[in-house]
Protein backbone atom coordinates (compact mmCIF):
# COMPACT_ATOMS: atom_id res chain seq x y z
CA UNK A 1 0.00 0.00 0.00
CA UNK A 2 1.46 3.72 -1.03
CA UNK A 3 0.98 6.34 0.35
CA UNK A 4 1.86 9.85 -0.42
CA UNK A 5 0.47 13.85 -0.12
CA UNK A 6 0.49 16.11 -3.44
CA UNK A 7 -0.37 18.81 -3.99
CA UNK A 8 -4.19 19.83 -4.22
CA UNK A 9 -5.28 20.83 -7.87
CA UNK A 10 -8.85 21.78 -9.30
CA UNK A 11 -8.93 18.42 -10.60
CA UNK A 12 -8.84 17.14 -6.88
CA UNK A 13 -12.09 19.17 -5.86
CA UNK A 14 -14.07 16.65 -6.83
CA UNK A 15 -13.08 14.47 -4.97
CA UNK A 16 -13.18 16.42 -1.25
CA UNK A 17 -15.73 14.64 0.83
CA UNK A 18 -19.23 15.71 2.08
CA UNK A 19 -19.73 18.57 2.98
CA UNK A 20 -16.84 20.05 2.84
CA UNK A 21 -16.95 19.78 -1.02
CA UNK A 22 -20.06 22.66 -1.07
CA UNK A 23 -18.95 24.30 2.81
CA UNK A 24 -18.24 27.91 2.49
CA UNK A 25 -17.52 28.54 6.07
CA UNK A 26 -13.97 29.98 5.81
CA UNK A 27 -14.25 30.87 2.51
CA UNK A 28 -17.28 33.62 2.31
CA UNK A 29 -18.37 35.98 5.34
CA UNK A 30 -22.49 35.13 6.28
CA UNK A 31 -23.76 37.91 4.02
CA UNK A 32 -22.46 36.25 0.93
CA UNK A 33 -23.06 32.55 1.86
CA UNK A 34 -26.75 33.74 2.42
CA UNK A 35 -26.74 34.51 -1.65
CA UNK A 36 -24.86 31.82 -3.28
CA UNK A 37 -26.69 29.55 -5.31
CA UNK A 38 -24.50 27.07 -6.54
CA UNK A 39 -21.68 25.66 -3.45
CA UNK A 40 -19.71 23.59 -5.19
CA UNK A 41 -19.12 26.36 -8.30
CA UNK A 42 -18.23 28.91 -5.40
CA UNK A 43 -15.71 26.43 -3.73
CA UNK A 44 -14.32 25.93 -6.99
CA UNK A 45 -14.22 29.92 -8.11
CA UNK A 46 -12.25 30.49 -4.06
CA UNK A 47 -9.41 27.88 -5.06
CA UNK A 48 -9.15 29.30 -8.31
CA UNK A 49 -8.84 32.97 -7.21
CA UNK A 50 -5.88 31.51 -4.42
CA UNK A 51 -4.55 29.83 -6.53
CA UNK A 52 -4.03 32.25 -9.25
CA UNK A 53 -2.90 34.73 -6.43
CA UNK A 54 -1.21 33.22 -3.82
CA UNK A 55 -0.30 29.88 -4.99
CA UNK A 56 -1.07 25.86 -3.62
CA UNK A 57 -3.71 26.40 -0.96
CA UNK A 58 -3.97 22.66 -0.09
CA UNK A 59 -2.65 19.44 0.64
CA UNK A 60 -4.36 15.92 -0.22
CA UNK A 61 -3.54 12.15 0.56
CA UNK A 62 -3.06 9.46 -1.63
CA UNK A 63 -3.52 6.03 -1.16
CA UNK A 64 -2.59 3.49 -3.66
CA UNK A 65 -3.15 6.90 -5.64
CA UNK A 66 -7.13 7.54 -4.57
CA UNK A 67 -7.25 10.19 -2.90
CA UNK A 68 -8.67 9.39 1.03
CA UNK A 69 -8.27 13.22 2.45
CA UNK A 70 -6.84 16.66 2.05
CA UNK A 71 -5.65 19.98 3.77
CA UNK A 72 -6.81 23.78 2.79
CA UNK A 73 -4.89 26.42 4.20
CA UNK A 74 -4.83 30.47 3.11
CA UNK A 75 -3.76 33.39 4.47
CA UNK A 76 -6.23 35.33 6.16
CA UNK A 77 -7.30 37.67 3.48
CA UNK A 78 -8.79 34.68 1.73
CA UNK A 79 -10.57 33.67 4.28
CA UNK A 80 -13.09 36.21 5.78
CA UNK A 81 -15.30 33.52 7.81
CA UNK A 82 -12.13 33.71 10.31
CA UNK A 83 -12.85 37.50 11.72
CA UNK A 84 -16.57 35.64 13.62
CA UNK A 85 -13.87 33.76 16.25
CA UNK A 86 -13.42 36.13 19.16
CA UNK A 87 -9.52 35.00 18.99
CA UNK A 88 -8.94 36.33 15.55
CA UNK A 89 -7.74 37.80 13.69
CA UNK A 90 -4.78 35.35 12.91
CA UNK A 91 -0.99 36.67 13.61
CA UNK A 92 0.42 38.95 10.44
CA UNK A 93 3.07 36.42 10.11
CA UNK A 94 0.89 32.94 9.90
CA UNK A 95 -1.36 31.28 7.20
CA UNK A 96 -4.52 29.97 8.22
CA UNK A 97 -4.88 26.14 8.26
CA UNK A 98 -9.31 25.71 7.74
CA UNK A 99 -9.87 22.22 6.77
CA UNK A 100 -8.06 18.53 7.02
CA UNK A 101 -10.42 15.85 6.45
CA UNK A 102 -9.59 12.13 6.68
CA UNK A 103 -11.82 9.03 5.51
CA UNK A 104 -12.92 7.66 8.33
CA UNK A 105 -11.71 4.19 7.20
CA UNK A 106 -8.27 5.92 6.53
CA UNK A 107 -8.19 7.48 10.33
CA UNK A 108 -5.83 6.19 12.65
CA UNK A 109 -2.77 5.63 10.60
CA UNK A 110 -0.55 9.16 10.55
CA UNK A 111 -2.40 10.34 7.51
CA UNK A 112 -3.43 13.62 9.44
CA UNK A 113 0.43 14.33 10.52
CA UNK A 114 1.61 13.64 6.72
CA UNK A 115 -0.84 16.75 5.55
CA UNK A 116 0.10 18.58 8.42
CA UNK A 117 3.88 18.16 7.73
CA UNK A 118 2.99 19.05 3.67
CA UNK A 119 1.81 21.97 4.25
CA UNK A 120 4.36 22.80 6.29
CA UNK A 121 6.69 22.12 4.02
CA UNK A 122 5.51 23.98 1.59
CA UNK A 123 4.96 26.64 3.45
CA UNK A 124 8.74 26.46 4.83
CA UNK A 125 10.02 26.38 1.02
CA UNK A 126 8.00 29.69 0.50
CA UNK A 127 9.61 31.97 2.94
CA UNK A 128 8.64 35.24 4.78
CA UNK A 129 5.40 33.17 6.57
CA UNK A 130 6.27 32.52 10.04
CA UNK A 131 3.40 30.38 11.48
CA UNK A 132 0.45 28.13 10.56
CA UNK A 133 -2.32 28.60 12.85
CA UNK A 134 -5.88 27.42 13.45
CA UNK A 135 -9.02 27.78 15.51
CA UNK A 136 -9.34 24.50 17.39
CA UNK A 137 -12.50 23.30 19.36
CA UNK A 138 -11.45 21.65 22.66
CA UNK A 139 -14.15 19.47 22.98
CA UNK A 140 -13.65 17.82 19.58
CA UNK A 141 -17.11 18.60 18.61
CA UNK A 142 -16.05 19.43 15.19
CA UNK A 143 -18.88 22.04 14.78
CA UNK A 144 -18.61 25.03 13.41
CA UNK A 145 -15.73 23.70 10.89
CA UNK A 146 -13.35 23.32 13.71
CA UNK A 147 -10.13 21.17 14.25
CA UNK A 148 -9.95 19.49 17.58
CA UNK A 149 -7.36 20.70 19.78
CA UNK A 150 -6.60 17.32 20.67
CA UNK A 151 -5.37 16.54 17.09
CA UNK A 152 -3.74 20.18 16.23
CA UNK A 153 -1.78 19.76 19.74
CA UNK A 154 -0.83 15.93 18.52
CA UNK A 155 0.68 17.47 15.34
CA UNK A 156 2.91 20.05 16.95
CA UNK A 157 0.71 23.54 17.58
CA UNK A 158 0.31 25.46 20.99
CA UNK A 159 -2.15 27.43 22.32
CA UNK A 160 -0.92 31.26 21.15
CA UNK A 161 -4.54 32.76 22.44
CA UNK A 162 -6.83 31.05 24.83
CA UNK A 163 -10.54 30.68 24.83
CA UNK A 164 -13.15 28.14 26.20
CA UNK A 165 -14.62 27.51 22.73
CA UNK A 166 -12.28 28.80 20.43
CA UNK A 167 -8.60 28.82 21.24
CA UNK A 168 -6.25 30.07 18.28
CA UNK A 169 -3.76 27.65 18.15
CA UNK A 170 -0.14 28.22 16.32
CA UNK A 171 2.72 25.91 14.99
CA UNK A 172 6.11 27.64 14.50
CA UNK A 173 7.66 26.91 11.11
CA UNK A 174 10.84 28.00 12.51
CA UNK A 175 10.97 25.03 14.54
CA UNK A 176 9.50 22.72 12.18
CA UNK A 177 12.77 24.15 9.75
CA UNK A 178 15.34 23.86 12.59
CA UNK A 179 13.80 19.90 12.91
CA UNK A 180 13.96 19.18 9.25
CA UNK A 181 17.61 20.48 9.12
CA UNK A 182 18.78 18.43 12.33
CA UNK A 183 17.24 15.26 10.44
CA UNK A 184 19.50 16.23 7.45
CA UNK A 185 22.57 16.28 9.03
CA UNK A 186 21.71 13.36 11.21
CA UNK A 187 20.98 11.21 7.68
CA UNK A 188 24.01 12.91 5.83
CA UNK A 189 26.02 11.56 9.11
CA UNK A 190 24.81 8.07 9.33
CA UNK A 191 25.30 7.74 5.12
CA UNK A 192 28.84 8.80 5.69
CA UNK A 193 29.19 6.68 8.18
CA UNK A 194 27.91 3.66 5.85
CA UNK A 195 29.87 4.81 2.69
CA UNK A 196 32.32 1.63 2.72
CA UNK A 197 35.99 2.95 2.33
CA UNK A 198 38.15 1.85 -0.39
CA UNK A 199 40.39 -0.84 -0.30
CA UNK A 200 43.44 -0.06 -2.02
CA UNK A 201 43.07 3.17 0.23
CA UNK A 202 43.83 6.92 -1.07
CA UNK A 203 45.19 7.02 -4.64
CA UNK A 204 49.01 7.45 -5.04
CA UNK A 205 50.27 10.61 -6.32
CA UNK A 206 51.26 10.76 -10.03
CA UNK A 207 55.13 10.49 -10.77
CA UNK A 208 56.73 12.60 -13.48
CA UNK A 209 57.18 9.08 -15.23
CA UNK A 210 53.63 8.23 -15.28
CA UNK A 211 52.32 11.44 -15.80
CA UNK A 212 54.92 11.46 -19.10
CA UNK A 213 53.29 7.88 -20.11
CA UNK A 214 49.88 9.24 -19.50
CA UNK A 215 50.44 12.44 -21.65
CA UNK A 216 51.94 10.50 -24.08
CA UNK A 217 49.68 7.89 -24.76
Amino acid sequence: MSRKVVRLTLDHLEDLAAPCRSCLFWELDPVRRGRVTDPCAEKDAWVSEVLREWGSCGRVALVDDVPVGFALYAPEAFVPGAAAFATAPVSSDAVLLTTIHVDPAHRGGGLGRMLVQGLANDLVQRGGIGAVEAFGDPLGRGGRCLLPVEFLGSVGFKTHRTHPSTPRMRMDLRAALSWKDEVESVLGRLVGAMRPKSARGPAPKATRASRDTLAGG
